[in-house]
Formats: C-alpha cells, structure tokens, sequence
C-alpha cells in the first residue's frame, strides 16, 4: 500500500512517484488549494491538492483531522519561501494524484499538541494519546534501550533464557497474584515477583550467565517507585566477586547513556561504602546530585538543656548531626 513512509522523505526523491499512509495530522484551505500534514509513526509530510483533478479535489475537502488516508503523488520541492527548516521533510512536498480516504475519525477528545490533558482521558483514549510525538518518542527510546542491552550483555556472554510466568508462590517483599487452575480444582498459580529461584537453578544447572528482560508482578499499592506490574533486568552470573559484578554493570550502563542519550558518564563510577554513606548522608541511596551532607553538631548541642541532643552529644559512641 505504500512506499515509503512519510518521515523518509528528502529533496533527493525530488520527481518521484510515492504512496503513503498515515493519519491527518492537520489540514488547510487556502483558497482553492488544500494542503494535507499526513503523519505516520517516522514523522510528517506535507502534501497539496489543487482542483486541477475534481475528483481527488472534492475528497480531500471531506478530509478531517485524524483521518486515516492513503496517497499518491509526485515528490517537488517547496516553493522558495515556504521551505520549513524546522521540520526533516521541510524542503520537500507532495503533488497529490491519488486520494482514498481508509477511516474516518469523529474530533478527538484528545488534541495531539496539548500538553494539558488529565491523565484519566489520556488512559480512557490510550489509542489517540500514543499518536503524540513525545510517547511515540519515548516508546522508540525504550525499544531502544533494550536493544541496546541485549547486544551487550550478548556480547559478554549472557545467554538469554526465559523462565515460566505461572509458578507456586514463593515469600517475597509483596503479596502474589494469584492465577485459579483449570485442570486442579482448588489450588492456584502464581505470577512470579521475580525470576530468583529460576535463575539460581540455571546456575546450579551450568548456564553460567544468564540474562531476561522479564515482566514481573507484586500485588501491592502503586507509589512512584512501586507498580504491580513492571518490566526488569534480570542478571545472574557464576564464579565472580563484587568488583566482577561492579565492572561489568558499570560497562553496561555507560555504554547505554552513550549510545542511547550521547552521555559520556565516567570511568569508574563513584563509589563509597554503606558506612561512608551513612555517616556522610544518613542514608543508603543518597541523591548526589544535591547531596545534603551530615554536619557534626555534637560541641555546640553537649550544654544544652535538652537531654535528647546534650546526652548522645556527652556520649563519646554518641553523634548528633544536622543537614547542612
């Protein structure tokens, strides 16, 4: 049905004949001419219909926003003037010969170029609200992303196994899903919270490294850094120590930032021990971004009346800090 997709297209196709699919990203009648911005998941294009052929004319005037339409037409460059530097098909347009009109669409109750759109309506119209450009953008960034581990932990030697997603409960930090059996009246599956006691059997069993991609499932309440059903990097390796694991997590993540994000990130990571951490920051995870240090306090807080501060501050085991 195609042949190309909209976000291809270059002034080198200047002349060329090409079909496109995509959607109608907006349209416009300038006076007897109008113009189509057809999109696809690649990007945008623009493309022209004058009432040179009535026919194809009187069917784009049908044409609303989000329509879905395929086209035929010839590739031209854009009049002088008009060339848009800021969009990657700026320099070119499309001469439209052919129009047909595969889905129409009532108005959106979602404007693609709105920002300010609850969250509610955005998951009830999911479908409209992964037609933006930043989840379009973010969804190839995770495609992406996990490409990009694969190959490297391929590269390193990981074998990638996949482990079974109805298992038996086993305790972990959250209550399981629970999966009712067909063939076993009364007994249940489990979803697993993680692939642990599946992948510490492929050690046992000789795999050596192994790796999954792996959606895992824990029926607890959502927080920002809690979600009943996630996706992970699951690793394990045999015959290795700390500063093994160390080298080879840190490769993997400097790798990534600079082939997905261009970020240099630096060599070696910082490191500090967990009681370095909790002396300097209180804390095992602290944001070092803005790292609000421990300040000993303990000589001013020794004659205070207050026994909580004064008896840790006497106390030569004792410590009183502030954030500084």
């Amino acid at each position: 049905m195609r042949t190309h997709y909209c976000g291809q297209l270059n002034i080198s196709h200047n002349d060329e004949t090409v079909e496109l699919c995509g959607w109608v990203h907006r349209r416009r009648d300038h006076g007897g001419i109008i113009f189509i911005d057809l999109r696809d998941r690649d990007g945008l294009v623009q493309v022209v219909y004058d009432p040179d052929d009535a026919d194809t004319f009187a069917t784009a005037e049908e044409v609303r926003g989000e329509y879905v339409l395929r086209i035929k037409g010839r590739v031209r460059p854009r009049p002088e003037g008009t060339v848009n530097k800021d969009l990657g098909t700026g320099e070119i347009e499309i001469l439209g010969q052919e129009l047909e009109i595969l889905n129409r669409s009532e108005t959106p109750p979602i404007q693609l170029d709105d920002d300010d759109v609850g969250e509610d309506l955005r998951l009830r119209y999911r479908y409209i609200d992964l037609r933006r450009p930043l989840m379009q953008d973010r969804i190839r960034m995770r495609a992406e992303v996990t490409r990009n581990l694969r190959s490297f932990l391929d590269n390193e030697g990981f074998i990638d196994i996949e482990t079974p997603m109805l298992t038996k409960a086993t305790p972990e930090g959250a209550r399981d899903y629970l999966v009712p059996s067909r063939t076993h009246e009364g007994k249940f599956f489990a979803l697993p919270q993680s692939p642990q006691l599946f992948k510490q059997l492929l050690m046992m069993s000789g795999m050596d490294r192994y790796y999954q991609i792996v959606r895992c499932f824990r029926d607890e309440d959502l927080r920002a850094d809690r979600q009943p059903e996630f996706t992970q990097l699951d690793v394990e390796m045999s015959f290795i120590d700390d500063e093994d694991i160390m080298q080879i997590m840190e490769r993997m993540i400097r790798q990534l930032f600079k082939t997905v994000l261009d970020v240099d990130l630096p060599d070696p990571f910082p490191r500090m021990t967990y009681a370095e951490s909790m002396h300097r920051f209180g804390n095992d995870r602290p944001d070092m971004r803005c790292p609000l240090e421990l300040v000993d306090v303990a000589d001013l807080m020794q004659d205070v009346e207050f026994k909580v501060f004064a008896g840790p501050a006497k106390d030569p085991k004792g410590r009183v800090v502030a954030l500084r």
